[in-house]
C-alpha cells in the first residue's frame, strides 16, 4: 500500500469515527435503560440534553427542548400501557415552552405513576415538565429552576417593570410591544403550571407557586434545591438511585476536555 492509499485509509478512518463512536454509545445506552426497567418494573424514558458529536466530522451541536422531543416523548408515553409505571429522566437546560407544556400534559394524562428523575438539572422548561409528575426525585446537589418566560432573550417580568418605571409618554415603542408581548407570556405560562399543578394541590396554593416561578422573583438560572423545591411545596423526594447516575455517563460532553481529573477508587475485592 502506497503513502497516498493509506493517507486515504486515515482519512476514512477519522470521519467514520464519531460515527462508530456514536453507535457504540447508543447501544450501551440501551443496554443501561433495559437495565434500569428490569430491576424498577417502570418504563424509562430520557430526555438529556448535552452537545454531542451529532455529524459525520464531529462538530457539536447545542440541544434544548424542541418539537421533536416533544413529538418523540408523547409517542412513548401514549404506547406505554396505562398501568406501566413510567421513570423519567430529566437533563436539560430547558427551551420551548410550547413543546414543554406539551410533554407535561402527556405526563400529567399518562393514568400510572410518573416519577421524574433529575440527576443533576432541569432548569425552565425542564423544571415545567417535573410539575406534572407524581413524584420528583432529586440528587442532594441536583436543582430545578425558574419557569419564567424569555423575551428576545430578556426576562419578560422586567420588561414589564421597565415600562412601568416610566411615564407612559417616555416609553420606547419597542419597549411597549415587548411589555404587551411579555404579559401574555406570562399569564399564558403561570395559567400553563396552575393546569398542571392543580391535580396535586389546591387551586389557591397552584396559584401561588405558579406565581412564585414564573413571575420573575429571581433570575432565570436561579439553583432551587431539594429543600426549597419542597417547601415550595412540590413532590420532591432526595436520593438519586446509582443506576441513573451511571446512566449519565452514557451521555458524555465531549466539547471541550473538562478541567476535572480523578483517579477511580478501586473497592475491595470479596474473598
Amino acid at each position: 500500500m502506497d503513502f497516498s492509499s493509506l493517507l486515504w485509509v486515515v482519512i476514512a478512518l477519522m470521519a467514520l469515527q464519531p460515527l462508530i463512536m456514536g453507535r457504540t454509545l447508543a447501544y450501551r445506552r440501551l443496554q443501561a435503560i433495559k437495565a434500569i426497567e428490569t430491576k424498577r418494573g417502570t418504563r424509562v424514558i430520557t430526555m438529556i440534553h448535552r452537545q454531542e458529536r451529532a455529524s459525520l466530522f464531529g462538530f457539536p451541536t447545542s440541544r434544548h427542548i424542541d418539537l421533536e422531543d416533544a413529538q418523540t416523548v408523547i409517542t412513548a408515553i401514549k404506547e406505554t400501557p396505562p398501568d406501566k409505571p413510567i421513570d423519567m429522566v430529566l437533563h436539560t437546560p430547558g427551551g420551548l415552552v410550547l413543546a414543554a407544556m406539551q410533554i407535561a400534559r402527556a405526563v400529567e394524562a399518562h393514568p400510572a405513576k410518573v416519577t421524574v428523575f433529575v440527576p443533576v438539572y432541569a432548569m425552565s422548561g425542564g423544571t415545567l415538565i417535573t410539575l406534572a409528575a407524581d413524584e420528583i426525585v432529586l440528587g442532594e446537589f441536583s436543582v430545578l429552576g425558574p419557569i419564567d418566560p424569555q423575551i428576545a432573550g430578556l426576562p419578560a417580568a422586567s420588561i414589564v417593570k421597565a415600562r412601568d418605571m416610566k411615564p407612559i409618554e417616555h416609553v420606547f415603542d419597542l419597549t411597549l410591544v415587548l411589555a404587551d408581548v411579555s404579559e401574555k407570556a406570562l399569564a399564558q405560562v403561570k395559567r400553563g403550571a396552575v393546569e398542571l399543578l392543580t391535580p396535586q394541590m389546591e387551586q389557591g396554593k397552584a396559584e401561588a407557586l405558579a406565581a412564585k416561578l414564573a413571575g420573575g422573583q429571581w433570575t432565570h438560572d436561579y439553583a432551587l434545591t431539594a429543600s426549597e423545591a419542597r417547601d415550595l411545596g412540590l413532590p420532591v423526594s432526595v436520593g438519586m438511585p446509582v443506576e441513573f447516575l451511571e446512566l449519565l455517563k452514557h451521555y458524555p460532553q465531549p466539547v471541550q476536555r473538562s478541567g476535572v481529573d480523578y483517579l477511580p477508587i478501586e473497592m475491595p475485592r470479596t474473598r
